[in-house]
């Protein structure tokens, strides 16, 4: 992890040794951020908790044992996902660490590694330190510091996001370069002092690169992938060219004035010309779709404002270009899929200013609800009197319906008269005259919303001659607050009814809004003041300038912090994890820098609220300071919150590193290659178990030790007797998947809620004696009350209900509230797991908290009496539907008396008998509970392929799924039947666990009739079907769908066939009946005339060796009587006969 800090190191080394040797181990929690494309990725929310290794560095060292450590933990990489967040915090053994954030990645404190295991790729997505593209390819080091652990290895709530920088490609020297232009080193001052801030916008947790324009007279941008820890100024590499004629502007200029991120694609607009750049990302897209360069759209058209759109939708990111000139009154929405990029322009049948009847109309602002692909513009339009006005326009773009929402009053209420008061005015303001009460529970419907500063607009107010001048609009799709701003605040839930904040100084412009999306709104006006709004609440407190802002800068000086100095100037605005941050460009010692810091906003009304909140008391002659206690209760704590994966959808692995033999415990290259090599396995055993067939245990490690169980303890005997191989002991149970986490004392970042499930919880609320009241009716005293009422509003209360309940203990000064959120089962139809997702929220606030109450912790204040949950409705993540191929062999078996398998028995895929009932069961698992049982809901099964072989199945067309699966049928193609029920149109066949059994027919017409076997055993069929319980289950949002194969054998020939193939047979069958009679009746004269044949052969044999010897002796002799006396010559007479004589007395065979 680098040195530790200057000044520090020996005392940090000191400390890195305690703590090694007290137990101080460091564990990692990676979060793996879900890709927009669900139809491409799997949306799953995944992490992996790890044990950092103690590694000893190799330098020399005079000591004994150990001079400088470090722990390491693999850095995985999960394919589809560019966003990581990582989580660093101690076991809680060995010295104690204050609760301090780490500032990663800084030089000299974190870094990746590349050791141990080679990385099958590095591409372009590395930045300054690799960030690889495989699932355990790089290594976190870190090394303790003083106090702080310099790096936050062991503190409890060090995190950092590990991002990848898909704009970055290596050069043949190994160096890296941008590819979107070239970075430049010399931040210059007047690039940063005296401009004005500017928004940063990117798809909010799925942009891995932040881009920031604004630069003057330059073509260059501010690019971080690590949310400004660090960043670089790149200049582009695009043309400046502009067409006056064709898109007239006064002046020329090179600034980049919009700039907005998405998750794989940069937008930038320079002039009215728009751009873009797509980055390489492999481990995103899976191929190439990374531009060569600045690609120029909406090449005919001068665009005035780029527009964007915070969250991501139906597998898509998007955003908005507003026009000028010839297609003034129109949008064009892009859509980015995978990198690609496609603009559509709208309204499609006619502009905006002809749909709302108007000569002159002009578009200042767009914002997209994509979940209800709903558009809404803010309408500049002018009448026939030349007056100008405002108005809020909608458009459906599903039904291509275009409406007017709301008209913006011409002037500026008079927020001084007529300024209403109470909860009737509160009610009305949340939900409009009529709407019904979102929320307010029945207990609290009595109180009256104190402190709250607006005026609803109601057509009855008084106005001053200020006029209004919009500039934009924002919208949380969480609350449905929609606020639109420009000299003034309007806030509306409902878009038809609006409140005006009146706390806002219609002196003043804003300039920009930053919204949290968890309750908070940042805003900055044309002066650069900070401006704060928080839910719940109508009131605007200003942060900058303000006497808090002075207090806190005071202090800061006398602490000597590098992140103020006497010239600074605001950069942007933004939020990273719930905390609002600035970006400032610093001048110090006539040094210009730009830093990140935290914006103190909980600090910062605390020191207003103590400022505006004191008084003197004269008190035995002297004056007492006293404070007012504004805080309506003094502690708030929440109990009883239920186990949170069910909720968070949070999968879990745990994985710790290998036991190594060495007493002092610390790991070498081998035994850190072998941990990096397990995590990669265990992530892969992740992704590959989405199988349709269900294992007999619902875990992905299941497979990994199931045949190494029974040697577990053999195994660790050896590593207990120093002797196991390599010196490295994998324990089996390191290496799991978390099924059981616990609930911390807070509220989740969000909870995901099926069809009717609910979410409880307990609040304690902690008052002061006197804030109790007792009161007494007819001379009897009552229960006593509590003055701290609890409210809850809901984002939509059609889709969600609150159930309150209240007890309080007046002995202990103590209220106790149980909450209950529920789902109404009626704004949600059926949609896959995680897609499709609908927004919204909860708010339970203690009425009269907000600005009020704070509580001290190890980070600092912190606000409280406003409980904030995103809820997404729907069919959470991690939910299957399983094909239980285990109790369906069990329960055919015990059903058809008796189970016939394949002759090649395939364990992975079993087969059934076609003449066989098939009864077909199936399990809900849920991947992040455990939890797996038998599916309980309706649903409908499909052939929809099929093939003799598995290289020969194909897919069936919508007509012949319909006339292969379907009851109504009269082509006799069905391939099954049953017994159960149907749809309503009696197209197909609805099952469920209770379900009478599959009998398969495969009909004449059929694909599966008259199979032509491929051997002598029975013909087989693989079908391909599908099992969805859309539109048939009404227990559950989630509309499951499996498609599996199923190997059936057995199946019957054609009577057509089988009459060929008996005939055949019976041919045949006859054919060597009758060659065998024939052979048996012809062997006796077949074998006489053999061994004719084989004596005459062997006389001719003889004759023929007879006739040559006779040849071979008259030529001796010959040779011999010419040497020779006449008595040779009779001798030679004497053995002629004699050897006719021998031929003559052989006996002849019959």
């Amino acid at each position: 992890m680098g040195n530790p800090e200057a000044g520090l190191g020996q005392f940090s080394e000191a400390l890195v040794r305690k703590g090694h040797l007290t137990g101080l181990k460091p564990m990692v929690l990676v979060s793996f951020q879900s890709p927009v494309n669900f139809y491409h990725w799997k949306i799953e929310q995944l992490q992996i908790q790890m044990e950092a290794a103690p590694f000893r560095s190799k330098e020399l060292c005079n000591a004994e044992e150990v001079c400088v450590m470090s722990w390491y933990t693999p850095m995985p990489i999960k394919n589809g996902s560019v966003v990581m967040r990582v989580d660093v915090s101690s076991n809680g053994l060995g010295p104690f660490i204050p609760n301090k954030r780490c500032p990663f990645p800084s030089p000299g404190q974190w870094g990746r590694l590349w050791e141990g295991l080679p990385n099958p790729q590095v591409p372009k997505e590395d930045r300054r330190s690799p960030k690889g593209g495989n699932r355990a390819g790089g290594w976190l080091c870190a090394r303790a510091g003083v106090g702080t652990l310099t790096g936050a290895c062991p503190t409890p709530t060090a995190s950092f996001r590990v991002n990848i920088n898909g704009f970055l490609e290596r050069q043949q020297d190994n160096t890296l370069r941008f590819t979107v232009g070239n970075e430049l080193f010399n931040l210059i001052p007047r690039y940063f002092v005296n401009v004005p801030s500017r928004p940063l916008w990117y798809t909010v947790d799925q942009a891995p690169v932040l881009i920031l324009g604004g630069i003057p007279e330059e073509k260059s941008i501010l690019l971080t992938d690590t949310n400004f820890k660090d960043f670089f100024l790149v200049e582009l590499s695009i043309d400046n060219c502009w067409v006056g004629s064709f898109c007239p502007q006064a002046s020329f200029t090179a600034t980049i004035y919009d700039a907005i991120a998405t998750e794989s694609t940069l937008f930038i607009r320079q002039n009215q010309l728009v751009y873009y750049f797509t980055g390489t990302y492999i481990t995103l897209h899976e191929s190439n779709h990374g531009s060569e360069k600045w690609v120029h759209v909406l090449d005919n058209e001068c665009v005035k404002k780029l527009c964007p759109v915070h969250f991501h939708s139906n597998g898509s990111e998007y955003i908005m270009a507003l026009t000028a000139g010839k297609h003034e009154g129109y949008v064009y929405l892009g859509t980015i899929t995978d990198g690609r990029v496609s603009f559509e322009l709208l309204p499609r049948q006619r502009s905006v200013c002809d749909a709302i009847k108007v000569v002159n109309c002009s578009i200042t602002w767009a914002v997209f609800v994509a979940g209800h692909y709903n558009l809404l513009l803010l309408v500049e339009t002018e009448d026939a009197s030349t007056r100008k006005y405002f108005q809020v326009v909608s458009y459906d773009l599903v039904r291509d319906y275009l409406v007017i929402l709301y008209t913006i009053p011409e002037f500026i209420p008079d927020g001084r008269r007529g300024r209403q008061r109470g909860l009737q005015s509160w009610v009305g303001a949340k939900r409009g005259p009529g709407d019904p009460i979102s929320l307010l529970h029945p207990l609290f419907l009595c109180l009256p919303a104190q402190g709250l500063e607006f005026l609803n607009i109601l057509g009855t107010e008084s106005y001053t001659n200020i006029s209004m001048v919009p500039k934009g609009m924002s919208y949380n799709p969480y609350n449905n607050w929609l606020f639109i701003w420009g000299n003034f605040l309007l806030m509306s839930y409902n878009n038809q009814n609006f409140i005006y904040l009146a706390d806002f100084p219609k002196e003043l412009s804003i300039k920009y809004l930053v919204n949290s999306f968890h309750g908070e709104v940042a805003i900055v006006t044309e002066t650069e003041e900070i401006w704060y709004l928080l839910e719940g609440s109508y009131r605007v407190n200003q942060l900058f300038p303000s006497k808090g802002w002075e207090v806190y800068i005071s202090l800061q000086v006398m602490h000597q912090s590098s992140l103020y100095a006497p010239n600074e100037t605001m950069v942007t605005l933004f939020y990273e994890d719930s905390k609002l941050y600035q970006l400032v460009y610093l001048i110090d010692n006539q040094q210009g820098r730009l830093v990140k810091r935290l914006v103190p906003v909980e600090q910062l009304l605390m020191y207003q609220q103590l400022s505006n909140g004191y008084h003197l008391k004269p008190q035995g002659g002297h004056l007492t300071l006293s404070f007012t206690e504004f805080c309506p209760f003094m502690v708030l704590r929440l109990r009883d919150l239920p186990n949170p994966q069910t909720y968070t959808r949070q999968e879990r692995y745990r994985a710790q590193p290998p036991r190594v033999l060495e007493p002092s415990g610390f790991h070498n290259e081998i035994s850190l290659a072998v941990y990096q090599g397990l995590v990669y396995y265990l992530l892969w055993l992740h992704s590959v178990y989405d199988k349709p067939y269900a294992d007999p245990v619902h875990d992905p490690t299941w497979r990994w030790w199931k045949d190494r169980r029974q040697d577990q303890d053999y195994y660790f005997y050896l590593a207990s007797n120093w002797r196991s191989a390599g010196k490295v002991h994998i324990d089996m149970t390191s290496y799991e998947k978390i099924y059981d986490l616990k609930a911390e004392y807070e509220l989740p970042e969000r909870i995901f809620l099926d069809k009717g499930t609910s979410y409880s919880f307990s609040i304690f609320l902690t008052a002061q004696g006197h804030l109790f009241k007792s009161e007494i009716r007819h001379g009897v005293s009552v229960q006593p009350q509590s003055r701290a009422k609890l409210a809850v509003v809901l984002g939509d209360p059609g889709c969600i209900k609150v159930v309150m309940k209240k007890e309080v203990l007046i002995n202990r000064y103590l209220v106790l509230l149980w909450v209950t959120l529920s789902d109404k089962r009626s704004c949600f139809d059926q949609g896959i797991s995680g897609h499709h997702l609908r927004k919204t929220s909860m708010l339970v606030k203690v009425v009269g908290s907000a600005w009020h109450c704070f509580q001290n912790t190890l980070q600092g204040p912190r606000m409280q009496g406003n409980l904030m949950i995103p809820v997404l409705i729907g069919c959470p993540p991690g939910k299957r539907l399983a094909f239980d191929i285990t109790y369906t062999l069990e329960y055919s078996r015990l059903q058809n008396k008796h189970y016939f398998d394949c002759a090649q028995v395939d364990r992975e895929m079993p087969c059934f008998f076609f003449r066989d009932i098939f009864y077909p069961f199936f399990l809900i698992q849920d991947l992040v509970t455990g939890d797996s049982g038998s599916f309980q809901g309706s649903y409908v099964l499909k052939v929809v392929g099929g093939g003799p072989t598995m290289d020969t199945i194909k897919e069936y067309s919508e007509e012949e799924i319909y006339r292969f699966n379907s009851p109504l049928d009269k082509t006799r193609s069905l391939i099954w039947t049953t017994k159960n029920t149907t749809t309503k149109d009696s197209a197909f066949h609805i099952m469920s666990h209770n379900s009478l059994g599959i009998e398969w027919l495969c009909l004449e017409n059929s694909p599966c009739y008259d199979t032509i076997p491929h051997s002598i055993f029975a013909p087989e069929f693989y079908f391909k079907v599908l099992v969805s319980n859309r539109g048939v289950d009404k227990s559950t949002y989630c509309d499951y769908q499996l498609t599996f194969l199923l190997h059936i054998h057995g199946l019957p020939l054609s009577a057509k066939r089988a009459f060929f193939i008996l005939m055949v047979s019976a041919s045949l069958f006859v054919g060597l009946v009758i060659l065998y009679l024939i052979f048996c009746l012809l062997l006796p004269c077949m074998m006489k005339a053999c061994n004719v044949l084989h004596w005459k052969i062997s006389n001719i044999m003889a004759s023929e060796s007879y006739t040559y010897s006779t040849h071979s002796n008259t030529r001796v002799f010959i040779r011999t009587s010419g040497t020779k006396s006449g008595g040779g010559s009779r001798g030679s007479s004497r053995v002629i006969p004699k050897a006719v004589q021998e031929n003559k007395d052989v006996p002849k065979k019959p």
